[in-house]
């Protein structure tokens, strides 16, 4: 019943409730440096409490002490949820199954510290001397954190350049070699059980181009896996393989092995600093009343939005070109993690699952697809995030441009324009009559539409290290609130099955006897082409 409670509370004017003199100071949080606006929704102070209610009744602060405590809260594979784990602090003490995982993290840290510092200096050499270019091999959560971390962070880059590699479309892996060294290339090959298809299918065309090109693959290859007996059989030394346990998934590694990359870019330190942005942001998880919790707030105006007010998708809308590859990251995160058709127990999710989540770096998007946002049928939530300082500080009037123009679409989704205000605006350009109708009639925005905004001072390691673990507690959050186990993705599992089926029937070697007309139409067109 509470869903159908709340939704008595929906429909409100935003553009009313803000005429309230405290409105923006009541409906913002704070944590370490960083700002939560979300005053520019339609959530009463009502439907507030309710979703505060909400998130007790529905066990959000245990099940949040169960996560950091190290039960295994991930049920259908049995495991506790600790990526926490690796940025805690070095006093913090975690148990799973009455053994500390700490001592563990933190030798594995030390290892790679311990590499990058080596790397950095020029004394792990390939073929042709220092180390000048990574190339990262991954997918998924092994390819987007790092990726999205390495871009974010291109400021503090003083180490290796990097490359990232994830599709198994060939082109995606000749781009990337093209015109590298490989005597001076250092390769990661990111897969925890080292049998991805997409990955080690990339992994073996980088080894034979490097053989081919004189370098040295026994010497230029690190594997961040657990499988050692299979990275051993691919030639890579046991020190060069670094390992992480199956209680971290894999979009929620970043802060690990798999931000190997990440780390010989920046460096140990600054990526210490990325590690303890994370931390503060467990730390303000933990011990904030929920009415004062960031990722609890910026969870429950999500819930708002696509469970009240049934708007099926959000855009994440960062005015920070560095940030480009959030919204795919945030993509992978929020949509495997609670894209759920059913509840922990089994049953079918009643409520439904988690919204659609895209978007694109502001400003560019403005030329895109903000005419939908303001002036579409359905209704975007808009998420914008911003810094009040950009890197650049001779180039300091683009950044109050991109900020002037971030807080102008969030006043404009709110404000709107009405239609007595565009046949003004149509007079003054000489329209009358019919014609004036008809030009107004176009520059009307409906107006009203929700939007929050995330504001930090500048994008540095620790606060995107803040920013990436507030993303990742608020689909815990959610997740909790649904019913929905947020750690697992079974729904990735029957595509690839039937990939590996289909392999041999794309070869020729097998006839498609067994398939529909429409895959087996398809497989004959293919093959005309490919003949």
């Amino acid at each position: 019943m509470i869903w159908a409670e709340l939704r008595t509370e929906a429909g409100a004017s935003i553009n009313e409730l803000m005429k309230a003199p405290d409105r923006a100071a009541r409906f913002q949080v704070s944590a370490d440096g960083m700002l939560f606006d979300y005053a520019k929704t339609s959530m009463t102070e009502g439907a507030r409490d309710g979703l505060l209610t909400l998130a007790q009744t529905r066990g959000v602060e245990t099940r949040r002490e169960e996560m950091f405590g190290g039960t295994a809260i991930n049920r259908t594979e049995g495991r506790s949820v600790l990526h926490v784990a690796l940025r805690a602090g070095k006093d913090t003490v975690i148990k799973v199954d009455g053994a500390d995982v700490m001592p563990g993290v933190r030798d594995v840290l030390g290892r790679m510290r311990a590499f990058a510092d080596y790397l950095r200096a020029g004394r792990h050499s390939g073929a042709g001397g220092a180390i000048t270019d990574v190339v990262n091999i991954g997918i998924g959560g092994s390819h987007l954190g790092p990726e999205m971390g390495t871009l974010a962070l291109r400021p503090y880059h003083d180490g290796p350049r990097c490359h990232f590699v994830s599709n198994v479309d060939g082109a995606d892996i000749s781009d990337c070699l093209d015109g590298l060294n490989a005597k001076t290339t250092l390769v990661i090959v990111a897969s925890k059980t080292f049998t991805t298809i997409e990955t080690m299918t990339n992994a073996w065309t980088a080894k034979h181009w490097m053989e081919r090109h004189g370098g040295d693959p026994s010497a230029q290859f690190v594997a961040v896996s657990t499988a050692e007996d299979k990275t051993s059989d691919f030639g890579i030394a046991p020190e060069r393989v670094f390992g992480f346990a199956d209680w971290v998934g894999g979009r929620y590694s970043v802060w690990g092995p798999i931000g190997l990359a990440l780390m010989l870019a920046i460096g140990p330190e600054r990526f210490d600093e990325f590690l303890a942005g994370g931390a503060a942001m467990d730390a303000h998880f933990r011990d904030a009343p929920l009415d004062r919790n960031m990722p609890v707030m910026l969870a429950l105006t999500g819930l708002w939005h696509s469970h009240v007010c049934e708007h099926p998708t959000r855009a994440v809308l960062p005015y920070d070109q560095r940030l480009s590859r959030l919204p795919a990251y945030l993509q992978q995160l929020e949509m495997e993690s609670n894209g759920k058709r059913v509840e922990m127990d089994g049953s079918l999710v009643q409520t439904g699952s988690g919204p659609v989540v895209w978007g694109e770096p502001g400003t560019n998007g403005q030329h895109a697809f903000y005419q939908l946002i303001h002036q579409g049928t359905q209704v975007v939530p808009c998420e914008f995030m911003v810094a009040a300082l950009g890197h650049e500080a001779e180039l300091d009037h683009h950044h109050r441009l991109l900020l002037a123009n971030c807080l102008a679409q969030s006043e404009a989704l709110m404000r709107g324009r009405d239609m007595a205000t565009a046949r003004e605006l149509m007079r003054k350009a000489g329209f009358n009559g019919q014609e004036l109708e008809m030009q107004a009639a176009h520059r009307v925005f409906p107006g009203d539409r929700p939007s929050t905004t995330l504001v930090y001072e500048r994008l540095t390691p620790y606060r995107l290290g803040q920013i990436i673990a507030l993303y990742e507690h608020r689909v815990f959050v959610e997740g909790v609130i649904l019913g929905i186990n947020s750690f697992d993705q079974w729904g990735v599992e029957l595509g690839k099955e039937l990939a590996k089926e289909m392999e041999p029937l794309v070869a020729g070697d097998v006839a498609p006897d067994d398939k529909d007309a429409s895959t087996q139409n398809l497989l004959a067109f293919v093959k005309a082409l490919r003949d």
